[in-house]
């Protein structure tokens, strides 16, 4: 049986090892495309692949566990093996990896608890998950013929908090499920960052992260472990090859010589794992949100990251740069030429049916009544849409309206017609509503456009989506709600027959045969702001701000056959005909929009 320590150096089986590991996520990535990016990695010479493991996806809904398909955690490590990579894995309760709320349940903001922390109730929850989670791992430890070498405890806490009790207890929790590897922290390189996030007067491993300087943060590292008397290897956990993307600013590029200068000033010193490998895609609504003072920032779908494999998982520049810092640094290790996937491009796709939000509500919303609006979380809702109605009478011909506490972004409608979109910065502000009817119907649709995953506001109210506090009409607040959550879990009741109306809310339908399906992009640059399904399948959000104007579509999602794509369309915008392409499409520097 092969055996992993860490001493002087990290042993297998007695022999120094150096790590040279990628991070690819089971997560963000079709299960049919697994194998293809782990042999890109096995290719490059590395060793090793890395992974975080999201709460939410394991466990959306309080109780309710999912371990399959895209999810099937143990299918994807066993995929590894197969192909003689070991693995790193990051069970933390928490992740951040842009990733909504850093992967922590959304359910778990209805519970009185502190989350992140040493209380025994969020430690419940979290003990519970891992009842689940751990029987996942424990058989596929490299002591027990798998092939895990190492578990996170907590990721990034000293960027967070320094409770030590609660990494102690983590470590414990994972300890008593059965995980014998050993345990790793990871934090930023700097001397606050590592004193509190880490565990190393437990004899925890203690590593960094981060994407440039490596001579200095390398040898920072090595200090703090020297202060501590640990004569420990040194890595570089998250190695950043590039970086996220937001809706609003530009793409972020990395130069590829200055990147592979610092890759290789990091293998010289230790080992490295490469943040991201491939990074894949934002499925569904769950793309994060940055913190940025008063305001959330979401990243976009596309988690393409700058990385060594794009977006598709085929190599970049950077893997062909990799392969020769690799050769140059570690010139006995054994590369091959690495795979590429085709795409395809399919034309005119016409639009089959579409239909209005407010005519199909009944099938795919269960109405919920209350005085007072409650938020996502209460009506035991995630992710997704909300849609507030209620009714005003005419105490005069037009009247002040103010959304109070409203995450994150409102469109408000006054007898099914548009009247105003607030974006979160100008939430609060008036808006005059027209009320011609003696009684007027006021509907608020609300977005959810992701809870921020790192930073100070981790558990700020504002992670609570919908309406918080309340609307208000002329001076007082506005009650008797009708609640319609919109998920958009599952689309099979959805029917095209009930009539559309132009400038709202509305699904779209497109069908197009495909013999023999290829990754595909689809052109959304003709519509506004949503998101898609194909084949029943939510592959995340689109907007018309940019900076990407594409969705990816893997091969996987799609089938030899007639194929289904619905878009769902919040601004009143769409196409006669869809595209899709062989590449991704993105908003030209010069047409940045506001």
């Amino acid at each position: 049986m092969t055996r992993f320590k860490i001493e002087h150096d990290f042993l297998l089986d007695g022999q120094p090892f150096k790590i040279l590991s990628g991070a690819i996520h089971y997560f963000r990535i079709h299960p049919s495309d697994w194998e293809h990016s782990l042999y890109n990695l096995k290719a490059l010479g590395f060793n090793t692949v890395e992974t975080i493991v999201p709460w939410n996806i394991h466990e959306p809904h309080e109780g309710q566990f999912d371990f399959s398909g895209g999810h099937d955690l143990a299918a994807f490590l066993r995929t590894a093996q197969r192909l003689g990579l070991y693995a790193i894995v990051r069970p933390s309760p928490y992740i951040c990896g842009e990733w909504e709320f850093g992967g922590t349940p959304a359910w778990l903001l209805n519970k009185p608890m502190r989350i992140r922390s040493n209380d025994p109730a969020y430690l419940r929850q979290v003990n519970a998950y891992y009842d689940q989670l751990m029987p996942q791992l424990a058989p596929l430890q490299l002591d027990q013929g798998g092939n895990i070498l190492m578990f996170q405890i907590e990721n990034e806490y000293g960027s967070y908090s320094e409770d030590k009790a609660y990494l102690r207890a983590l470590k414990q929790m994972m300890t008593s499920h059965g995980l014998t590897q050993p345990f790793f922290t990871s934090d930023g390189p700097w001397q606050a960052a590592l004193r509190a996030g880490s565990l190393i007067d437990d004899d925890v491993l203690a590593t960094g992260n981060f994407g440039s300087h490596a001579a200095d943060n390398m040898i920072a590292l090595q200090t703090f472990l020297r202060q501590h008397g640990k004569d420990w290897p040194l890595m570089c956990m998250e190695f950043w090859t590039g970086w996220f993307n937001r809706w609003h600013e530009p793409i972020v590029r990395r130069d590829t010589a200055e990147f592979a200068s610092e890759v290789s000033g990091v293998l010289q010193r230790g080992s490295l794992n490469l943040y991201m490998f491939h990074g894949g895609t934002n499925f569904g609504f769950m793309n994060g949100a940055s913190a940025r003072g008063q305001r959330d920032l979401p990243q976009i779908t596309s988690y393409d990251y700058d990385a060594p494999l794009n977006e598709q998982g085929n190599p970049t520049a950077k893997y062909t740069a990799l392969q020769q810092v690799v050769k140059s640094v570690l010139p006995n290790v054994k590369q091959l030429p690495p795979r590429v996937k085709p795409a395809m491009a399919v034309t005119a796709i016409p639009l089959a049916g579409k239909v209005s939000l407010f005519n199909v509500l009944p099938q795919l919303a269960q109405r919920q009544s209350s005085q007072y609006p409650q938020t996502m979380e209460a009506l035991g809702q995630n992710t997704g849409y909300l849609l507030y109605v209620t009714d005003l009478p005419n105490d005069s011909a037009t009247q002040r309206l103010r959304l109070i506490d409203v995450s994150d972004r409102a469109q408000v409608f006054i007898n099914q017609q548009l009247i105003e979109t607030q974006e979160p910065a100008a939430i609060g502000n008036d808006i005059t509503i027209p009320l011609p009817r003696p009684t007027n119907q006021l509907a608020i649709l609300v977005e959810n456009m992701g809870r921020v995953q790192y930073g100070h506001k981790f558990l700020a109210a504002s992670q609570h989506k919908g309406i918080r506090t309340g609307v208000m009409a002329d001076l007082h607040f506005v009650l008797n709600w009708q609640h319609y959550p919109l998920p958009l879990e599952n689309l099979d009741q959805l029917d095209f027959s009930q009539g559309w109306s132009p400038h709202q809310p509305a699904f779209y339908q497109y069908r197009f045969n495909c013999a023999a399906p290829q990754d595909t992009f689809a052109d959304l640059s003709g519509f506004g702001k949503g998101c898609m399904f194909v084949n029943g399948v939510n592959l995340g959000r689109f907007w018309l701000v940019g900076p990407t104007l594409s969705l990816y579509i893997a091969h996987g999602f799609l089938k030899a056959g007639e194929n289904e794509i619905i878009i769902f369309e919040t601004e009143g915008q769409y196409q006669p005909t869809l595209t899709l392409r062989k590449t991704p499409l993105y908003l030209p520097e010069s047409e940045k929009r506001p």
